[in-house]
């Protein structure tokens, strides 16, 4: 009988053991990979914008002669009514006489500046001006006055043989006053402006609404002139008492300009005024031409001024916590991208505004960590940016999420 020949036990328990093993390896290797493995990043997606919608209240121009106005520093404010072309602008020529003059000689604010003789052809100004029904003021012998003085009589009681003088002390002649004049139109791009001498008596002093408007902003941008336009009233050694010819002065917040009277002009106003919008103050410049008395006209300014003003507005951008974008990850966690603050505008008028959102890439994130900007374009406005924060926190979803869901959402590029 053959002999049975037996395999010992440890042999058969081998390949079985080995088999285990090699299970359980695969088994520790594919939950460490799982565990470890980096997720891509989460999807983003951006919201819709809605646009805030704004206005425009309909200003109330008059019906006569050449109107003009701008917010300054909103240039799609300018608005305009009546005659384009060049109109005579009275005694609002003594404004570009004071510019011109202290183009010349120059003050600082609280300087006197030089002073001033009026010598005998300044004196006879007086008989000059006063033969033409122009507005004068005394002048007597020996008067000497500072240039600030000087230009105070001339801009506030828009007194004519005040200007002439200025104009002589400056620049010697009329003829030489008339060049400068010129060259300092031309400097500030006044073109349709012409002046041929100081007072404004001259019908052929001539501009445009628009030309004005920009004179009246050159004006206050002057911190002498714009001191001297705003002041009421004044005692002035040999001219007595002055009082501003403007009567709106300091009515609806009017700062200014001056005044102007002529046959061939019929009342004029160059004027401005500041209002408080958006928390920051904003100044209205006008003109009005060829008014037919100065009652009539103020009435037609303070109207004309309400509408401007009232076509300043706040608009908001965002909120702080709006929502431009949304995370999705793969363990369907969600997290808002939300403004980090609020933001707004003031403008003028209708506005119009857009968004562009940018979000970033991320896979986790903490609540209030920044994860991109909103851009907003907003029309006759600089743009604003404001940062993109995640509304709550984007966390690892755990051990037990990557293995029960394997290897989903991986990120390909690092795997």
């Amino acid at each position: 009988m053959p002999r049975v020949v037996r395999s010992p036990r440890s042999a058969v328990r081998r390949p079985l053991t080995i088999g285990v093993v090699v299970v359980l390896l695969l088994a520790v290797g594919y939950l460490v990979a799982a565990a470890v493995v980096p997720f891509a990043p989460a999807s983003a997606t951006t919201a819709r914008y809605v646009s805030p919608t704004s206005t425009l209240p309909e200003l109330r121009f008059p019906g006569y002669g050449a109107t003009a106005v701008q917010a300054t520093g909103f240039p799609e404010s300018l608005r305009t009514s009546g005659d384009t072309d060049p109109r005579s602008i009275a005694s609002i020529t003594k404004v570009v006489t004071a510019l011109v003059v202290l183009d010349e000689k120059p003050l600082e604010v609280g300087q006197a500046g030089p002073s001033i003789r009026f010598d005998a052809e300044m004196q006879a100004l007086y008989a000059t001006y006063l033969a033409k029904n122009g507005e004068v003021a005394p002048m007597p012998d020996g008067l000497r006055l500072s240039e600030y003085q000087t230009m105070q009589v001339m801009l506030m009681k828009s007194a004519n043989n005040y200007a002439g003088s200025l104009a002589l002390w400056a620049f010697g002649s009329m003829g030489a006053y008339e060049r400068a004049a010129a060259a300092w139109l031309d400097e500030h791009d006044l073109d349709h402006t012409t002046i041929h001498e100081p007072t404004g008596l001259d019908p052929a002093n001539r501009s445009t609404a628009t030309d004005l408007v920009r004179l009246g902003q050159l004006a206050l941008a002057d911190p002498v002139v714009k001191e001297i336009v705003g002041t009421k009233q004044v005692t002035v050694p040999g001219a007595g008492a002055i009082e501003n010819s403007n009567k709106l002065l300091g009515m609806d917040g009017i700062e200014g300009i001056k005044t102007g009277t002529l046959d061939e002009a019929g009342a004029c106003l160059l004027f401005a005024a500041t209002y408080e919008r958006g928390g920051r103050p904003v100044t209205v410049v006008g003109v009005m031409l060829g008014g037919v008395d100065h009652d009539a006209l103020d009435v037609d300014v303070q109207r004309l001024l309400r509408s401007v003003a009232d076509n300043f507005q706040v608009v908001t951008l965002t909120h702080a916590g709006q929502t431009f974008g949304t995370f999705s990850t793969p363990w369907r966690d969600e997290a808002d991208a939300v403004a980090a603050e609020p933001a707004e505008v003031l403008v003028w008028g209708t506005t119009a505004v857009t968004a562009k959102a940018r979000l970033q890439r991320i896979t986790f994130g903490e609540r209030g960590e920044r994860v991109g900007a909103v851009r907003f374009t907003i029309e006759h406005h600089d743009p604003v940016t404001v940062p993109l924060v995640l509304e709550r926190s984007i966390e690892d979803p755990g051990v037990w999420w990557r293995w029960t869901n394997p290897f989903q959402g991986v990120d390909a590029a690092a795997a």
